[in-house]
């Protein structure tokens, strides 16, 4: 049974209980995270906590823990959970209040919710094994804070069934000016003429661990060109490859864009190339 942390108690999930006045409940008033760890070795947990302090700040939520004491928390989880091959998910709502109301009440404490959750062994670099990924394209109309990673998801949702309805994956998003924003729950790069390119960072996207690690590895560990700039829906039509990123994803290939294949439709040799960089040097960070 799997063991969660609920407000400083470690209990089974079936008996965690919170309140139905709590704001993450009521308005989505919260922030969340999900960590992948293999092994008990967690991927990006630095750069995950730090984005966890900033929608944090944004929000004006404080959870009363500092970063040494969020990791002797995650360690605690997954050594109670078996320390497989686990995603670790991390949820700080306002808290609970007597009277529901969109203005937020000061005195407030801060729910914390964490738990595990089995995910897939780490996807090796082999393009004959690895999962392959068919998406529709739609206008992104979701709100103007993407880059806060809130528990308000409906619009995520209703994306994500939008590609699913369509008998697809994923979702890939362009805004009014038909320039690629994210996808429903990932981040999205395109491989052209061999240089690798992912739309830069703004209001409308997710700042994506997996997206900032795939950077970083990139660049230091390649002679691979990397770009972050604006990417035209059109050119997913010429691109020779087309990933989404995310942290139980990884780097995932997509090989179909609303029915068409994506290059050749078959698993590109930059993937591969990527994919093994990223297996080495993913716990660096």
């Amino acid at each position: 049974m799997t063991t969660v942390y609920l407000n400083g108690a470690w209990t089974p999930m079936a008996e965690a209980r919170i309140s139905p006045m709590d704001r993450g409940f009521l308005f989505g008033d919260g922030i969340y995270e999900v960590v992948p760890s293999y092994g008990g070795r967690l991927v990006g947990f630095g750069p995950h906590m730090r984005r966890m302090r900033d929608g944090l700040a944004a929000l004006e939520i404080d959870p009363g823990l500092a970063e040494d004491e969020w990791r002797a928390l995650v360690e605690e989880l997954i050594e109670r959970n078996g320390a497989g091959n686990l995603g670790i998910y991390l949820h700080v709502s306002r808290g609970a209040y007597e009277k529901r109301n969109h203005a937020f009440p000061e005195e407030t404490r801060a729910t914390i919710f964490a738990h595990t959750f089995e995910i897939p062994p780490a996807p090796g670099g082999d393009p004959a094994s690895v999962k392959r990924y068919r998406v529709s394209t739609a206008e992104d109309l979701r709100w103007k804070r993407c880059h806060i990673k809130s528990t308000a998801l409906l619009g995520n949702v209703m994306h994500m069934r939008q590609g699913q309805a369509a008998g697809n994956d994923e979702t890939i998003l362009y805004n009014e000016a038909g320039e690629l924003t994210e996808a429903a729950a990932c981040n999205v790069f395109l491989v052209a003429g061999g240089a690798v390119a992912t739309p830069p960072l703004d209001h409308q996207k997710l700042p994506g661990i997996t997206r900032e690690l795939v950077l970083d590895i990139l660049r230091r560990h390649s002679d691979i060109a990397v770009e972050e700039r604006v990417v035209h829906r059109d050119e997913l039509a010429d691109a020779d490859e087309v990933w989404l990123t995310s942290s139980s994803k990884e780097i995932a290939p997509v090989t179909a864009i609303d029915g068409r294949p994506v290059g050749s439709g078959e698993v590109g040799p930059v993937w591969a190339a990527a994919q093994a960089l990223f297996a080495t040097h993913k716990f660096d960070y």
